[in-house]
């Protein structure tokens, strides 16, 4: 679910459901040109279904960090969106690799992997499972 699909009157009632955040990194650094910036975005888009389709209804997406302030920023993001009311806070990068120990306020860092299918896109049920043991 979209962050933008929730109104005032409905987070009370939705957000014991809606419990984890994910947390878009796309990874620019602004040297990027107009296609490759679209190509980020499209592989980001790609990454992201795979826990925004099959946890529909737990998870809400926030907007990406296109140009992200380096790991304290992130982390700082992460922090933030806890003391609003999430519970778990996911990280997402079809770019960047995202490890837990730089990313500690983060529950789960999904991104490119040396275990992963060509190109370092992790395979959905490997996602699945994590996401589902993030719960556990």
């Amino acid at each position: 679910m979209k962050f933008s699909d929730i109104s005032a009157e409905e987070w009370k009632e939705l957000q014991p459901y809606l419990d984890t955040c994910l947390l878009p990194v796309t990874g620019l650094t602004g040297r990027e040109q107009p296609w490759e910036t679209t190509e980020a975005l499209e592989d980001l888009r790609d990454w992201m279904d795979m826990v925004e389709i099959p946890f529909r209804g737990r998870v809400v997406t926030y907007p990406a960090m296109h140009y992200a302030g380096g790991e304290d920023g992130v982390n700082e993001v992460c922090r933030q969106l806890k003391n609003a009311g999430f519970r778990y806070v996911i990280l997402i990068s079809s770019r960047l690799e995202l490890n837990g120990e730089s990313f500690p306020e983060a529950d789960l860092a999904i991104s490119p992997t040396s275990e992963s299918e060509p190109g370092g896109k992790p395979r959905a049920a490997d996602i699945s499972r994590m996401v589902q043991e993030l719960w556990r």
